[in-house]
């Protein structure tokens, strides 16, 4: 739903909504939040609320104490699992200056920053997700452990499918707010579940994987389990990916995502860092399916890119992804990298070349590159790069 605010103070009223979740997320993706009452929405759509900027990552060389968030009313979204009455509300919020300006180093910012330019140039882009994840037991203190929930594989079903009715409720929850599930089945790693949601635009589509990843932990946590969205939380078993779907047309409704591809495959190993931030990112690729090579195919196994058509669509599905990046700044790269295709008209490469370039092995090596990047320091500011380098 794209509400407005007058629509959404409405809703307040006459829903008995007592609380309002304002979330925003630091330079890592990870959400966080302040709670309001009520009464003090309409300030905070006018003037926003502050927080303490130098307590959030990517926020602490800030030269303002305090920085101001706005929700969007476009993504007021009621929190199933609160109580009828006294519902709770949650909204994305953008960040803002003192001074009224959007600040630059909110990465969903600089995603809308990276639509507008898209816009522009007659681009439209549009992404979709397929996130992986485990489920594992609790403790009898109920700490998390590394206990699979379940020794299933690969789309089981029940009872050795143990996660069936979690990845059910995962689905009729996030469906509650305004996400479309698409299909979700086991993996292959005993405990591993994946589920698959429409795709949309980008901004929605980020702000739809970090609802996905809440309700993914709070119905775990609901069924005494814990989820782990890592790329490798189990060193002999499948990682995590995160693989995103991509689509563009031109402003006439030309399919121009086989440029976009080509151009996205030019700039990938400049962009792995914030696709795959972590270090046990690299310990993922190039085990099992997922990839560690620059390289495309329609044949579905191992490689960086899977590109089909299907009924006069081209689909094109990046592998190398995993859910540790912020989808704010995964997408807003994503964009601009197939902008540098489009406009360029990159030919993609020879399909499955045995002399393709290697992903970046480790985070070391995965920061050298983005630090050279001429491409990375004209789009991510100089803060977020430190941010992501600076160990």
């Amino acid at each position: 739903m794209n509400y407005s605010i007058e629509e959404v103070l409405k809703y307040i009223e006459e829903e008995d909504v007592k609380f309002i979740r304002l979330a925003f997320r630091d330079a890592y993706g990870i959400q966080k939040n302040i709670s309001i009452m009520s009464g003090e929405v309409k300030k905070a759509f006018d003037e926003g609320a502050p927080i303490n900027a130098k307590e959030i990552a990517g926020f602490m060389d800030c030269p303002y104490a305090a920085l101001y968030l706005k929700p969007d009313p476009a993504t007021m979204a009621i929190l199933p699992w609160r109580p009828d009455t006294g519902k709770v509300l949650r909204m994305f919020c953008n960040v803002y200056t003192p001074d009224g300006d959007e600040y630059g180093l909110d990465t969903r910012n600089m995603l809308k920053a990276a639509i507008a330019k898209a816009r522009e140039a007659g681009i439209s882009f549009k992404f979709g997700s397929e996130s992986e994840f485990y489920l594992f037991a609790k403790d009898e203190n109920g700490n998390p452990t590394k206990n699979p929930y379940d020794t299933a594989g690969y789309m089981d079903i029940a009872p050795a499918d143990r996660c069936e009715n979690v990845r059910r409720e995962i689905c009729l929850t996030i469906e509650k707010m305004g996400l479309v599930p698409e299909r979700s089945h086991h993996e292959s790693g005993p405990g591993q579940n994946e589920v698959d949601f429409h795709y949309g635009k980008p901004l929605a589509a980020a702000d739809h994987m970090t609802t996905f990843k809440m309700v993914v932990d709070t119905v775990a946590d609901r069924y005494g389990l814990t989820a782990d969205f890592s790329p490798m939380p189990l060193p002999d078993k499948p990682g995590n990916g995160h693989h995103i779907n991509i689509y563009a047309v031109d402003k006439v409704g030309n399919d121009v995502v086989n440029y976009a591809a080509a151009g996205i495959l030019d700039k990938i190993r400049d962009i792995t860092l914030f696709l795959n931030p972590t270090e046990a990112s690299y310990a993922r690729l190039g085990n099992n399916s997922a990839p560690d090579r620059v390289n495309w195919s329609s044949a579905g196994k191992s490689e960086l890119m899977y590109i089909e058509s299907y009924h006069g669509r081209t689909r094109v599905e990046l592998r190398s992804p995993d859910a540790s990046g912020n989808p704010y700044l995964v997408y807003t790269l994503l964009i601009y990298a197939g902008l540098y295709g489009i406009e360029n008209k990159l030919s993609l490469p020879e399909e499955m070349n045995e002399q393709d370039l290697l992903l970046p092995s480790s985070k070391k090596e995965a920061a050298k590159l983005a630090m050279n990047s001429e491409f990375v320091r004209n789009i991510i500011p100089e803060g977020i790069i430190l941010e992501y380098t600076k160990n």
